[in-house]
């Protein structure tokens, strides 16, 4: 099972062992014996990961003068504890905490559809109802723009939000659909084979953003 767009991520499990098809996608190992030697960049440590979620928390109250209608969907599995995090510090700049919801879109994306036949959706309940809130998406990274549709979506099933945003860690390009976040941390260039690695407390002990290319 994947993590989000272009995330860099531990060996993927299907009930409780490695998925060899995931692990080919995610090009932890090289098929057929071919040597994959990866080089790490660093590209924000702790601190400045923490000044970036300060940033982005500024950038949605500034933009939502009524805090009360904002509710903030994290996409499984580190768009959670990013959205929980600026969930925290929303509260800490502008009084006011809003919801965080989970939303799990593995069985959503259209790109599953390279395994076979799309799944059938399994529906998603909040406890926060959408209609008429500002919900925004949380992700670590977005790639092509395919997750961020298929969260939207999602979403619309459940209600009539007034309007849909989506706030991201890192955008890295390469987009296949006209999909934008409204909040960017950080914009990282990178190639088609690069990968992205979103670090958080929950995942990894603490927050960070590295960069995987081959050395």
């Amino acid at each position: 099972m994947r993590d989000a767009e272009g995330l860099c991520t531990r060996l993927p499990l299907c009930c409780g062992f490695v998925c060899p098809v995931a692990v080919l996608r995610q090009g932890i190992f090289a098929p057929y014996g071919r040597k994959n030697h990866m080089q790490t960049v660093e590209i924000a440590d702790a601190a400045a990961f923490e000044r970036t979620l300060r940033r982005l928390a500024h950038q949605i109250l500034e933009n939502n003068p009524e805090p009360e209608q904002v509710l903030l969907v994290g996409i499984l599995r580190r768009g959670v504890p990013l959205a929980k995090e600026l969930a925290g510090l929303m509260e800490r700049f502008g009084g006011v905490r809003p919801p965080v919801e989970t939303l799990d879109i593995t069985l959503y994306r259209d790109d599953l559809s390279e395994l076979g036949d799309l799944p059938e959706v399994r529906p998603t309940q909040f406890s926060t109802p959408v209609a008429g809130k500002t919900v925004i998406l949380v992700d670590d990274v977005i790639y092509t723009g395919r997750t961020a549709r298929a969260a939207m979506e999602a979403v619309i099933r459940l209600g009539r939000p007034a309007r849909i945003r989506l706030a991201v860690m890192v955008d890295r390009g390469h987009r296949e659909l006209p999909i934008d976040p409204e909040y960017v941390g950080k914009n990282v260039p990178t190639a088609r084979e690069e990968q992205i690695c979103v670090l958080t407390p929950q995942f990894d002990g603490q927050w960070g953003i590295h960069l995987r290319k081959q050395a």
